[in-house]
Order: structure tokens, then sequence, then C-alpha cells
């Protein structure tokens, strides 16, 4: 285990900020807070990720509540924010988050672009009480979540057309990967939304396929991917749509594809 990761359960189990750590390292703690940092201690040591225990995430300057009804939000997810921030102009318009799991992509840009209205969805309704925590907590109102699976979500709201921006952190795990992910994913986070099947690519194929119909001329849809889906991904999208840009993460690797609607169509 990391000094970082020994140094936020100090923290944590102690109820004190960084400045107040760094301001009396030598303070000693009550056997009620040693007790339970070395409960905290074993759970790390058995695999338990450090999100988990703490029960929050920062993402995008924010910090997110979250529990083990949502995957732990990662830096590599920031570049849609980015993405849509980059092509909006900051005006107005509609916002769609698939799966939007604890709320971080679509409460992030509902605070990034407060004219924009953002509608965020899934699946999970454990998911949803997530999500809607973090937008209380976050002071956000121009968000609305609405249970659902992909677009299923979105019919007869009259939306076709309409949407400015679709974006997805879809579940890209194929199933015969899943045992080869860290023990710290298989043993906790969930996997239904990690793994989208035998070829990790159905998620993907549904947005690509169903997001024409609800992108206005000019719209984006906006995605992450997995290592090596850049291609299969590209391969999906038929006539009608232009710009489409793979973006590279730190590690250089492809993780977000950027698709544009073309006008017109």
């Amino acid at each position: 285990m990391s000094e970082l990761d020994s140094r936020l359960l100090v923290m944590f189990t102690a109820s004190v900020s960084e400045a107040q750590f760094h301001a009396c390292p030598e303070q000693i703690v009550s056997r009620e807070v040693t007790r339970r940092f070395r409960r905290q201690i074993a759970k790390r040591l058995k695999g338990l990720p450090l999100a988990y225990l703490l029960g929050k995430k920062d993402f995008w300057s924010n910090s997110f509540h979250i529990n083990k009804n949502v995957i732990i939000p990662r830096p590599e997810t920031e570049l849609i924010v980015d993405r849509v921030i980059q092509l909006s102009g900051g005006e107005k318009g509609l916002i769609v988050d698939l799966g939007t799991g604890s709320g971080n992509i679509s409460l992030s840009l509902a605070k990034e672009l407060p004219g924009f209205e953002v509608l965020a969805t899934d699946v999970s309704g454990a998911a949803l009480k997530t999500a809607k925590q973090n937008a209380r907590a976050l002071k956000v109102e121009n968000v609305r979540f609405i249970r659902g699976s992909w677009f299923e979500s979105l019919e007869n709201m009259g939306l076709e057309g309409r949407c400015d921006f679709i974006l997805s952190n879809p579940p890209y795990v194929a199933e015969l990967e899943w045992d080869t992910l860290q023990e710290e994913i298989r043993s906790y986070e969930p996997k239904k939304a990690l793994v989208s099947g035998r070829t990790g690519m159905e998620a993907i194929s549904i947005l690509i396929r169903k997001s024409f119909e609800y992108l206005k001329p000019g719209g984006y849809l906006i995605f992450e991917i997995g290592w090596g889906q850049r291609d299969r991904s590209m391969n999906l999208f038929g006539s009608g749509w232009s710009r489409i840009e793979s973006i590279r993460d730190l590690n250089g690797i492809p993780r977000i594809i950027a698709a544009r609607r073309g006008e017109g169509q």
C-alpha cells in the first residue's frame, strides 16, 4: 500500500483536513481512531479500492460520492468533459449522458455549462440515487435524471434530432477479458457497468447506431473506448457522419471517440 493511501486513510479516520494533518503531524490520535485506521488498512490490504473506503473520488475539480453501485471515475474520462467544453462554445443546448453512474460526466458539464440542459440516464436505480446525491451536494439544478437502458430511456420524449451532445462512458470490456482485469476491479466494481457482452463492442454499437436519430445536424457523439477498440469503433460509422476523431489519453492510448453528425443529414 502506498504512502499516499496511508495518509488519506489517516485523515479520513481522524476526520482532519490535509492542512490540519500537515500542521500537526505528530499529534497523538485516540485509541478509537487507531482501531478504525487499522480496520481500514486491513480492508485496503485485501484489495478494497481506496475510493470505496473513502466513499469519494475527485473528478474534474469536484468531489463525487461513490459506492459499490457505481464504478470509480477515472482521470481519462475527463477527456470527454474537456472535449464537450471545447466544442460547445459555452452556449445553450441539450446534453445527454447515457449510463451516468455517479454522475461525474453529467454533473461536471452541468456546472461548467450552466446554459445547457443535461439529461442523465442509467438503468440502475441505485446508481441514479448516487448521482442525485452528488447533484444535491454540488448544488447542480440543470440536470434531469431518467431511469432506463440506453436509448429506451429517451423514447416518447420528443428528443429526436434535438440533442447537441450524446455522451457515454459505456461498458466496453469483453466477457472473456473480465478474468484478466485487476483483482480490485473484479472483486468490487459493478460488472454490469464494465462488461457489455461477448465482444466488448455491444454497447458501443448501440451508441453509434442509435445516436444519429437523436442528434441534431452538427451535434456530437462522444464516448470512451477500451484498448484496441479504436478501429473497430471507427468502422461502425456509416454515411452521414463527419469529423470522426480519436483522442489519446496521457499514455498515448486512443481513449475517446468524437463524431459529428453532418449538416443537412
